[in-house]
């Protein structure tokens, strides 16, 4: 999980862009005495992914609320219960709720989408990657939930892994050229791997001494005859159009990897709601 201080930074900027000057309507309603309890309800079966996080909005703006019966990430819950449980100041609770919620929401959505991507495959040795689409900012929280939903994370970003895709193969003309020059300037640890979308270019990439090759697009019996003729000499990822309805097929092409930028991109919220008592 991210550091105190990154957290911190990510909850006091979603903080002061919601409250900004205030909290009107709370400010408006309370004295800024009441206290009280709230739960967090589940409205439909999800994976929980984020609790810290949770409870980390509430907290830093009122150290005091207590939280109890907290649900662990990657534990499942079904419709209707409860994930947590806090107290204290009302105002404080109820100015934190929405920035709480949001970032709840969508780790357990990406959590519980991931953890549907992982069943669909399991038993074929193919595991499930996520993807750099996600949203600006929050990328530590995305794959942080992808991993607790079962899947793994493909590189963080752009200085931790050499992932040569079309448009570079194009600036530097030619596979076996960009192989090539990213050898020469990469340090010796890090691993090459190549985009390519035809059984020409995986003979391009094998030539050129990739150390990974992701099939772009590619169609079902390309995917199984590009695996033979890989023949297990590196791994093999499989990327693009991939949905719980056709991922099942991809992995049994023989591929070790998955990709799924829609974990991230596209992910849908889980339907949680904050309930004062």
């Amino acid at each position: 999980m991210l550091s105190q201080d990154k957290l911190h930074h990510l909850i006091r900027f979603a903080l002061d862009e919601d409250i900004g000057a205030g909290d009107v309507t709370t400010a408006a309603l309370l004295s800024g005495r009441e206290t009280g309890a709230a739960r967090a309800v589940a409205k439909t079966d999800l994976v929980v992914a984020g609790i810290d996080v949770f409870r980390e909005a509430f907290l830093f703006l009122n150290p005091d609320i207590r939280f109890v019966d907290c649900r662990e990430d990657g534990s499942g819950v079904r419709r209707g219960e409860v994930l947590a449980r806090l107290a204290g100041r009302l105002g404080d609770i109820l100015t934190a709720e929405r920035v709480a919620l949001n970032f709840l929401q969508r780790m357990c959505g990406i959590a519980t989408m991931t953890r549907q991507f992982v069943t669909a495959v399991a038993g074929t040795g193919a595991r499930i990657l996520d993807t750099r689409k996600t949203v600006p900012g929050l990328r530590i929280l995305d794959k942080y939930a992808v991993g607790i939903g079962g899947g793994l994370n493909h590189r963080f970003a752009l200085y931790d892994g050499v992932l040569i895709k079309d448009n570079h193969i194009t600036a530097a003309g030619g596979i076996g050229e960009a192989v090539k020059r990213a050898r020469r300037k990469i340090p010796h640890l890090l691993k090459i791997e190549v985009e390519v979308k035809n059984r020409g270019e995986v003979k391009e990439a094998l030539a050129a001494g990739a150390d990974a090759i992701m099939l772009d697009n590619m169609d079902l019996e390309a995917m199984r005859e590009a695996v033979l003729l890989i023949g297990g000499a590196f791994p093999v990822e499989a990327s693009g159009n991939v949905t719980l309805a056709n991922v099942r097929q991809i992995a049994e092409t023989g591929v070790d990897f998955i990709s799924v930028g829609a974990l991230t991109h596209s992910v849908t919220a889980a339907d949680i709601s904050l309930v004062i008592q």
